[in-house]
């Protein structure tokens, strides 16, 4: 009988650990991503823990400073620590992502799911309308709806929802129509299943598989489209801290205090390039194109 093996120090050697094998397989880059979500929401959570001032404290006598010890994003023109205002901004910049992501996959599901369940005469109804929104861009559609209803957080997250509809629309009438012709569907309907039972039970949970990729992505997407508006002056009124807002407040110094355009800039496009790394690594991994 052979001996077993054992290690010196009587522990097991670190590569027998019962580390799971997705863990060990987690990119570098997806790894940073988690990070940086990870500190966004924090600042969501608990922005004074990552941010002393007050994002609202006016100083003129500390107007335009650039970067340093202390104001490591340098100041505006009203003397406000910018690092103080980009932190505190993330939660209403969050919540106008997930707002206007909610609304738009919510119109999504009802339209994705009547045009592909239906078929028919709703179908083609439900598709030419979402030919024509697409027709349009969707920072023109956000135009029009806030130039009716007038620059606010609700009226953005509203606009930016609209505006992206269409696109997950498409993704989720696809999805249902993929779904309602596999296999395990055609079984359940020859087993005799009624078709409301078929719908609950497989063709809506796997239909809806995707969303945690779609909604993630998204969210990152609407930042952006929430960020244009606001940049244009038709998103949250001055002086919420809204990273949109931010760059809108600083394109008047783009010359004289480029910080004022890069610092919160450069948070948009991090927190939004994190958002889709991660989202992409659960949709291959979702998919099979990550090995388990």
């Amino acid at each position: 009988m052979s001996a077993i093996s054992q290690h010196p120090s009587g522990l097991a050697p670190v590569s027998t650990l019962a580390v799971p094998t997705w863990v060990r397989r987690l990119r570098p880059g997806v790894i940073l991503a988690t990070l940086v979500i990870a500190f966004f929401v924090l600042a969501v959570i608990v922005p004074s823990l990552l941010a002393t001032n007050n994002p609202l404290s006016i100083n003129l006598s500390a107007t335009l400073q650039a970067p340093s010890w202390s104001h490591i994003f340098g100041t505006d023109a009203s003397g406000r620590d910018l690092y103080s205002r980009v932190i505190y901004g993330a939660r209403q910049s969050l919540l106008i992502g997930l707002g206007a992501t909610g609304i738009a996959v919510g119109i999504a599901i009802v339209l994705g799911f009547a045009s592909g369940l239906a078929g028919g005469i709703v179908d083609g109804v439900i598709n030419r309308f979402v030919e024509v929104l697409f027709a349009f861009p969707v920072l023109l559609l956000a135009l029009l709806f806030v130039a009716v209803f007038g620059p606010s957080a609700k009226t953005e997250i509203i606009a930016v929802g609209l505006g992206t509809a269409p696109g997950y629309t498409r993704m989720i009438r696809g999805q249902v129509l993929a779904v309602k012709d596999s296999g395990y569907v055609e079984s359940a309907r020859a087993l005799g299943h009624s078709y409301r039972r078929i719908v609950r039970r497989h063709i809506f949970p796997n239909a809806m598989r995707p969303l945690v990729v779609i909604v993630t992505l998204g969210v990152g997407q609407s930042i952006v489209w929430a960020s244009g508006l606001a940049f244009l002056g038709l998103g949250v009124p001055p002086p919420a801290p809204e990273w949109g807002a931010l760059l809108d407040a600083g394109r008047d110094f783009v010359t004289q205090a480029s910080w004022l355009e890069i610092m919160p800039g450069v948070a948009i496009v991090v927190f939004a390039l994190s958002l889709t790394t991660v989202g992409r690594y659960i949709q291959q991994r979702l998919e099979g194109g990550i090995t388990r």
